[in-house]
């Protein structure tokens, strides 16, 4: 437990939990790291200096397996319809028995941060069983300067044993693999899976868990900043296209997954990217193909040919193939990751089912009820005998991560958004002119034009009409973009087919809002849609 406090006699620093200290190796460096993974086996290096791992069983996070301790702090606070609760008894069984587990192994210890702001930052100490782990959590993390890691005292420790089995009867889980999160001590235990996006997330739930109650909005979206200091945004589940239309050349990428806002703006949570890979190419993104190139950068689950090559296309371990490395191999990333308030919000969708336009300006209560939906689609196709778009709500774009009830995280957006004049925006990167397998997907020359125009001011100026079904501002002409597109029900051939698909859209967004109605004020619950037809 934290009050154990054993002392590394190499540096004087304290360690959390662990009754041998015999051959902890603290702090190494990624060359280090790199040598002690391929000598032990963890992995293989890549023709070009990244190292290849992979994760076994567990490809992606194992969502149903992550517990939070429900104590008398956590009780009160916690969203448990989101959240497995574990008992403090369960924890401390868990707990012991990952130290006498770890006993007499060579273990990894990394002292790093999250939070680029100092003020609302968390000093995390990871120690891992692999070397290639640290490496994962050293790339993604922000590393504390020489001088910071001589006083270094954890605020938060992740112990991940991989080859830890859960007992579900003894520890109070599911199957042998758990996360074990006691939000209240700050401690998380990791065992039964080798998938490192685990202890990623698990420094985000905890943040998630800490700022809303210093007022600091934690957001699971990437952002960038223009030249004049203009920061914007991207709220977005998996395939909407954050990390691409964040990453624009000729802005400064700030982060592309987790951040926070608080009173001064804008910072990133990380020091690093953790970038799907599958089907990367060179063409459609330069900088993470040469990211995932780099010496230091782990790839998991990404096949290899005979000459050690990386096959970005090949999904035969999984589809979920990813690459995590430090944001310094990005030639256009903030040193700082940090930036002022943002002037925009961009909240994407790919709407599979072809109703929703490329671009709708969102008043603070929409853009509340669309944060708090949380909206986009899967397509058909994806699984056997899947035949029409699937649609996916995510609250707060992020729901697996969310400690707290949405209202408290979409109250707190809706303010900041309100006090610093912020314009907030939904643009659709799916479908137009008819669902998936009948219309095409929306061209990315349009999505970029209609973005820029939002990013520079100029789209506030256009002609806007407000949509029948959803209520929201759409332009009616923009420059250099068909107004036909515009118009999603004009693009369709059969506008009787657009009706029914927006009719069951609507209903879709409704039925899932009735668990967030009593919860939110009336300018939200106004903002739901109405089929149109429907209602005249």
């Amino acid at each position: 437990m934290n009050e154990i406090g054993i002392r590394n006699p190499n540096r004087g620093i304290e360690t959390t939990g662990l009754r041998d200290l015999s051959s902890l190796r603290w702090n190494l460096g990624e060359a280090e790291l790199v040598e002690t993974a391929i000598r032990r086996g963890e992995g293989r290096l890549t023709a070009a200096g990244a190292l290849a791992v992979t994760t076994g069983q567990h490809t992606g996070r194992s969502a149903r397996d992550k517990f939070v301790v429900r104590d008398a702090e956590t009780d009160p606070v916690v969203w448990w319809d989101n959240n497995r609760p574990m008992s403090p008894e369960h924890f401390e069984r868990l707990y012991a028995d990952i130290q006498d587990a770890a006993v007499g192994r060579d273990l990894f210890v990394q002292d790093l941060i999250g939070g680029a702001d100092a003020g609302n930052a968390i000093r995390v100490r990871v120690v891992t069983e692999f070397a290639w782990h640290a490496l994962f959590i050293r790339n993604l993390l922000i590393r504390p300067s020489r001088e910071e890691l001589e006083s270094f005292e954890p605020d938060m420790t992740i112990i991940d044993l991989a080859s830890f089995k859960a007992d579900p009867e003894r520890h109070g889980c599911r199957t042998e693999t758990v996360i074990g999160c006691d939000l209240a001590r700050r401690i998380v235990l990791i065992g039964g899976t080798s998938y490192g996006g685990e202890m990623k997330k698990s420094v985000f739930t905890a943040l998630n868990y800490i700022l809303p109650a210093r007022g600091v909005m934690p957001m699971h979206c990437s952002a960038n900043v223009g030249e004049g200091g203009d920061s914007a945004v991207f709220f977005g589940l998996s395939g909407t296209g954050k990390t691409t239309l964040s990453a624009e050349p000729s802005r400064l990428l700030i982060g592309d997954d987790e951040h926070g806002w608080g009173p001064d703006g804008i910072f990133n949570f990380e020091g690093g990217c953790y970038a799907k890979t599958i089907r990367l190419s060179a063409e459609a993104e330069p900088q993470i193909y040469a990211a995932a190139q780099h010496f230091g950068t782990v790839l998991e689950n990404v096949v290899l040919d005979a000459s050690q090559a990386p096959l970005f296309d090949d999904d035969s371990l999984t589809e979920n193939t990813r690459a995590a490395y430090p944001l310094t191999v990005i030639s256009n990333a903030s040193k700082t990751g940090r930036a002022g308030h943002p002037k925009n919000i961009i909240m994407l969708t790919a709407d599979a089912f072809g109703v929703l336009p490329p671009i709708a300006r969102l008043t603070p209560a929409e853009a509340m009820y669309h944060f708090l939906s949380g909206y986009t689609a899967k397509v058909a196709g994806t699984e056997k005998g899947v035949t029409e778009p699937e649609a996916t709500f995510s609250t707060c774009f992020g729901a697996p991560f969310m400690p707290r009830h949405p209202s408290e995280y979409g109250n707190l957006l809706r303010d900041l958004i309100a006090a610093h004049g912020v314009d907030c925006w939904l643009v659709n990167t799916g479908w137009t002119g008819g669902a998936y397998g009948t219309g095409r997907r929306m061209p990315i020359k349009v999505t970029r034009a209609l973005l820029a125009a939002a990013l520079d001011g100029s789209l506030k100026d256009a002609e806007f009409r407000t949509d029948r079904n959803f209520g929201f501002e759409v332009p009616v002409a923009v420059e250099g973009i068909d107004a036909a597109i515009l118009d999603p029900r004009s693009t369709w051939a059969d506008p009787a087919a657009y009706d029914a698909q927006a009719e069951k859209l609507v209903g879709m967004f409704r039925r899932n809002f009735e668990k967030f109605e009593a919860h939110v004020d009336e300018d939200v619950r106004a903002a739901l849609p109405t089929f149109a037809i429907a209602a005249e």
